[in-house]
C-alpha cells in the first residue's frame, strides 16, 4: 500500500497530480468504475477532491461494507480494501475515538450508526447524544445510513434496531446491538461480532451528555445456547465465543437482567428495520446533506475542513465516493454545505457526509496492479485506522 506524498507523483503509471479546474477527466479503475481528481473554489479558498464513480447498472460490479470482522477494531483503509480484495474505497463512519472524559474507559474504536454487512446486521445506533462527529443537521439522527438494497440499488434510509429478550413468558425489550454507547435504562446485546474489547464504555456517558459519567448500576447476563450461564455486577471483556450473547443493562435494564438466573432459557432476537421497509445488503453510518438534489436545510456554512461524502445518481444507479485531499496546500477544506453543492454538480441527487478529517482517505487500484494505493492526502500525514469504509468490488 502507497500514501501518496507529494502533488504531481506518479503511482502505477497513473498521474495522481493536481488537475486544473474543469479540465479533470475520468480515468478506468475497473470495468464500471471511474476515478478522477480536480480543483474547487470554495468559500475558504481553492482545494483539491478526489471522486470515484461506481456503476451499480453493471453486473460485474457492486459496493460493500469495509470492516475488520469485529465491530471493535479498527484498519486503515487501504489494508481493508487490500484484505477483501476491493478495487477501490473510502473511510465511512465517525467512531468512537477517544475516551478523555471517563478515565481507565478504553475507547473501543466502533462506529456511530448502524453497519450492515452482506446483509447481516452488525450493531445498532448510539443514542444521538453520545455521538462522536460535527452536529446533526436538523431532522437527521445516528440512524440514518447510505446502503444498497437487495434490489442493487443505493439510497439514503434509516434504521432502527427491532430487538426482544425473551424468556418464561415475559419479553424484554432489547435497546442495543454491538454498541459501544446503551441508552439509558436500556438492554444490549454483544455478540461475536463485537470483538474483545471492554463493554463498560456501553453504560457510559447519557442520552444527552457523551461526557456524563458511567452508571453505577449496571448488570450483564452472559447467555450460552439459549441458557443463561453466568452473570456479573459489572460488564467485563474478552472474546465472546459463537453462540453466546452477552447482556449488558443499565439503570432500569440492569434490574430487569437481575431477574434471570442461571440455567434459565432465554431467547434473543434482533433485527434492523429500515423506514423504507427495504432489505439492504449493506449500509454504515453517517447523515444526509442533499434530498431530492436539495440540500438539507441547516447545513453549516461556516466550518472548513477535510470531508468524505457520498452522492447517489441516476435513482441510486449510480454512486459517487468523494474526498477531499487534505495535502497542506489543500487545507481550506469545505464546509457541509459546500459538500451538498460539489454533490450536485457531480449529478447527485441524494448526498450523505461520512467521517472526514484524518479519517479521509480514497484508495483505487492503478491499472494493473493488484492492490490499491491512496489517492489523496490523508490530513495527519498518514492513513488513520478505522472501523468501516464503502468498498468497491469487481468480479
Amino acid at each position: 500500500m502507497t500514501v501518496l506524498t507529494a502533488l504531481g507523483t506518479l503511482a502505477g503509471g497513473l498521474l495522481v497530480g493536481a488537475t486544473p479546474a474543469g479540465a479533470a477527466t475520468w480515468t478506468t479503475v475497473a470495468a464500471g468504475v471511474s476515478y478522477r481528481q480536480y480543483d474547487l473554489t470554495a468559500a475558504a479558498g481553492s482545494t483539491h477532491v478526489h471522486v470515484l464513480s461506481v456503476d451499480l447498472t453493471n453486473s460485474h460490479v457492486r459496493l460493500g461494507l469495509l470492516h475488520p470482522g469485529k465491530v471493535a477494531s479498527r484498519a486503515t483503509v487501504s489494508q481493508l480494501a487490500t484484505a477483501q480484495k476491493a478495487v477501490a474505497g473510502v473511510n465511512g463512519d465517525f467512531f468512537n475515538i477517544s475516551e478523555v472524559q471517563h478515565p481507565g474507559v478504553v475507547a473501543t474504536g466502533a462506529s456511530v450508526g448502524p453497519a450492515v454487512a452482506d446483509g447481516k446486521a452488525l450493531k445498532g445506533a448510539v443514542p444521538d447524544g453520545q455521538r462522536f462527529g460535527p452536529e446533526l443537521p436538523p431532522g437527521t439522527t445516528t440512524k440514518n445510513v447510505v446502503g444498497v438494497g437487495t434490489d442493487g440499488r443505493a439510497r439514503l434510509d434509516s434504521l432502527t434496531l427491532d430487538g426482544r429478550v425473551t424468556t418464561v413468558g415475559r419479553r424484554l425489550p432489547l435497546g442495543g446491538l454491538n454498541q459501544y454507547a446503551l441508552a439509558e435504562n436500556s438492554i444490549g446485546a454483544y455478540t461475536s461480532g463485537w470483538g474483545s474489547v471492554s463493554r463498560l464504555r456501553a453504560t457510559c456517558g447519557t442520552d444527552t451528555e457523551r461526557a456524563a459519567a458511567c452508571s453505577t448500576n449496571t448488570y450483564e447476563v452472559t447467555v450460552r445456547n439459549g441458557v443463561v450461564v453466568s452473570s456479573s455486577a459489572t460488564p467485563g471483556s474478552g472474546t465472546i465465543a459463537a453462540g453466546t450473547t452477552v447482556l449488558v443493562g443499565r439503570e432500569a435494564g440492569a434490574q430487569r437482567l437481575r431477574t434471570l438466573v442461571k440455567g434459565q432459557r432465554v431467547a434473543v432476537r434482533y433485527g434492523l428495520t429500515a423506514a423504507s421497509r427495504r432489505a439492504y445488503r449493506f449500509a454504515l453510518g453517517g447523515y444526509p446533506v442533499l434530498s431530492g438534489g436539495q440540500a438539507l436545510a441547516g447545513l453549516d456554512t461556516r466550518t472548513s475542513a477535510v470531508r468524505t461524502a457520498v452522492g447517489l445518481a441516476n435513482g441510486g444507479r449510480r454512486v459517487l465516493l468523494f474526498a477531499v485531499d487534505g495535502a497542506p496546500a489543500n487545507r481550506s477544506g469545505l464546509t457541509i454545505a459546500e459538500v451538498a453543492k460539489a454533490l450536485k454538480s457531480l449529478g447527485a441527487t441524494e448526498g450523505f457526509s461520512l467521517d472526514g478529517g484524518g479519517s479521509t482517505t480514497l484508495v483505487a487500484r492503478a491499472p494493473g496492479a493488484s492492490e490499491v494505493t491512496v489517492r489523496n492526502h490523508p490530513s495527519g500525514g498518514a492513513e488513520r485506522p478505522v472501523p468501516n469504509g464503502i468498498g468497491v468490488f469487481t468480479q
